[in-house]
């Protein structure tokens, strides 16, 4: 399992440095040095995003950072208490679900990313 031509693509063009690491039928994709909004500490994080199996018919849900982010205020981001270990490191869990429906040979990773990122500029 690997990503998508698409995907990579997409990653490339952003110019993001990640790597992708399969685990069973998933895909662990982190990208490292994901910058946050001024709303968090620390200004950037290594970015989880877990590809499920029949992905791209299917989306990712939620994503994961490393290393613990807090508001700037010091606060606990809205839902983002669980922690979960993968690929060998301790992982901030944010519970975001995908709410629009999934579009399948139109929405992918760059669709995704960029719904992360909105979210993460609520700063809740």
């Amino acid at each position: 399992m690997s990503l998508l031509e698409d995907d990579e693509e997409f990653l490339n063009s952003k110019g993001y440095r990640y790597e992708a690491t399969p685990e069973n039928s998933i895909v662990n994709l982190v990208i490292k040095d994901f910058p946050l909004p001024s709303a968090y500490t620390p200004d950037t994080v290594d970015l989880l995003i877990r590809i499920p199996p029949g992905y791209p018919q299917g989306n990712p849900d939620m994503f994961w950072t490393d290393p613990h982010v807090q508001k700037a205020n010091g606060g606990d981001p809205h839902c983002a208490s669980v922690k979960e270990s993968y690929l060998g490191r301790m992982w901030q869990r944010w519970s975001r679900h995908w709410s629009a429906p999934w579009r399948p040979g139109t929405d992918g990773l760059k669709t995704f990313v960029a719904a992360t990122i909105r979210e993460l500029e609520k700063g809740r």
